[in-house]
């Protein structure tokens, strides 16, 4: 099977099963919930026991009719995607091949953290810049692995506007530094990153621009101001004058 052929698992901005990719009624509408919440589990918690997985998606009724929860969810996935999710020692796995964005997005994470990684050598996804994992969902396993792809993302943000930066990319540095301020408006190392850019490209007052509009930010949202980090790439630089009155 081609890999574009191959069945997709979309979680980000919502749950989305896409068995090919080659017809545009492709895509799976229509599971009950209960079987989107299980191949959403095994997606993100890899190899887990049936035993978990009954326990973790019907936490309020007897282990006994957990697990018959658990049967009929895998026969109702099973008649719209036979082979999707695999059972072998007690435990349930997505088959081999099938693609899965979140999946995507820790790969090009990690490719970008590595510290032997150019610029250069990475692209940016559109689940690099944005998503959120099963918005709407509120079970703690889903609670935890949002946060966990949340910080993922912003640090990986972080790193490839540095990297960005540095090779001279700009305008990729930038919209990366943003991707950052709108997943968390206040977090002041992508701030200083747009600076850092507004800096690289010598435009001096729009440095000083993004840095007052931080720190505004931060002090009605805080009320404490920049760090010293912060504040240190600006200084020295002389302030527009205003023009007198006449």
């Amino acid at each position: 099977m081609e890999l574009a052929d191959a069945p997709r698992v979309t979680l980000l901005d919502g749950f989305t099963l896409q068995l090919d990719r080659r017809g545009p009624n492709s895509a799976v509408g229509d599971l009950p919930h209960g079987v989107q919440r299980l191949v959403a589990h095994v997606t993100l918690l890899g190899r887990p026991a049936r035993t978990a997985v009954a326990g973790q998606l019907w936490p309020e009724v007897p282990e006994e009719h957990a697990h018959a929860s658990l049967r009929s969810a895998l026969w109702r996935l099973h008649k719209v995607a036979p082979g999707l999710v695999e059972a072998s020692r007690g435990r349930l796995a997505l088959a081999a091949g099938v693609r899965v964005d979140v999946r995507e997005l820790s790969d090009w994470a990690h490719r970008v953290l590595d510290p032997c990684t150019q610029a250069d050598d990475v692209q940016v996804p559109d689940t690099g810049l944005r998503g959120e994992l099963l918005p709407g969902w509120y079970e703690d396993w889903i609670l935890l692995e949002r946060e966990r792809l949340r910080q993922l993302r912003l640090h990986t943000l972080d790193v490839l506007a540095d990297k960005l930066t540095q090779a001279g990319r700009h305008g990729e540095a930038m919209e990366a530094a943003y991707a950052a301020i709108c997943a968390e408006p206040l977090r002041e190392s992508a701030h200083r990153l747009v600076v850092r850019v507004h800096l690289a490209e010598r435009n001096l007052a729009e440095a000083l621009r993004a840095y007052d509009l931080f720190s505004a930010m931060l002090e009605e949202e805080l009320g404490v101001p920049p760090t010293r980090q912060m504040t240190e790439l600006v200084q020295g630089i002389p302030r527009p004058r205003r023009a007198s009155g006449g």
